[in-house]
């Protein structure tokens, strides 16, 4: 397909997106935009979720530059006017299940959608990572990307996998416990089922510790002193901006003790879906192991 034909991408609600003409200018959700850089192309702008505050969240920029970058502003702060005003060919977003854009008030992505055509991949639990991962080569793909970009990552997934699977077949396997930090109190311990990043490790054979307990579907609140009884010896700690980060936990005895005991590693449940990314995600869990 040429640059001038007609545009169409079936996206992950089922709807047909379409355009004039193969989009040369997008805007996308900042995970989103991450991806496709990985793919070859260039967002010209980004927004974010109602989790990142007035400025961009780095841990889900990837290897974007963000300082050449527009950000149009994260969650209700989003200006949607600014955003149409730049005129892009197309909107990338993710949703969670369901129709709803994430990162974007309802009202908001409403009055987006009938002015740009906007294509919305689906990074929920429904998902496996390699599903997340192989809607975005397509789109990218369609939007005019190298497939040679792609080959290149699928080779490197591809020894990070085979590499992960050897190691985590060793005795005395290492356990892995992710977890969001609240505050100097409290944690969110993941559910490893409900994250598409976390059940790809456990297909690998790492042992992940699964929370007990009632609570949110993707979380089980705790305090420390529960997290640290986990005995875990990796810890996957969100380092997302709403996260709260080690230095607050310091003076926290639980915190302490389990991290005496066990390795952390920097855990970004919104890693961009690229197999290059992937592929680094992979080795930084088997160095750890």
């Amino acid at each position: 397909m040429d640059a001038h034909s007609t545009w169409e991408f079936t996206d992950d609600r089922g709807l047909r997106v379409t355009a004039p003409s193969r989009p040369t200018r997008f805007v996308a959700y900042i995970q989103a935009g991450a991806t496709l850089w990985d793919h070859g192309l260039r967002p010209a702008g980004v927004f974010g979720s109602h989790h990142d505050g007035g400025a961009q969240d780095p841990a889900k920029a990837g290897g974007l530059p963000m300082e050449e970058i527009r950000s149009f502003g994260s969650g209700s702060g989003v200006d949607v006017e600014a955003l149409v005003a730049a005129d892009p060919g197309l909107v990338v977003a993710v949703t969670y299940g369901g129709d709803q854009v994430y990162g974007l008030d309802p009202n908001a992505a409403k009055h987006l959608g009938e002015q740009v055509p906007v294509a919305v991949i689906d990074v929920g639990t429904s998902r496996s990572l390699a599903q997340v991962r192989g809607r975005f080569t397509e789109l990218a793909r369609a939007l005019g990307a190298e497939p040679d970009a792609a080959a290149h990552g699928e080779e490197e997934l591809a020894r990070a996998e085979a590499r992960l699977r050897s190691l985590a077949a060793r005795p005395a396997r290492p356990r892995v416990l992710a977890l969001s930090a609240a505050d100097e109190r409290t944690a969110y311990l993941a559910r490893p089922a409900t994250w598409p990043g976390l059940r790809a490790l456990g297909d690998l054979g790492v042992e992940l510790v699964d929370p007990e307990g009632e609570g949110g579907a993707n979380w089980r609140t705790a305090e420390w002193a529960e997290a640290a009884a986990l005995r875990p010896d990796i810890v996957l700690a969100d380092v997302r901006a709403n996260a709260a980060p080690p230095r607050l936990l310091a003076g926290n005895a639980s915190w302490s003790a389990m991290t005496r005991r066990a390795q952390v590693l920097p855990w970004n449940p919104e890693n961009p879906a690229s197999h290059h990314a992937h592929a680094r995600w992979l080795d930084a869990v088997a160095d750890a192991m």
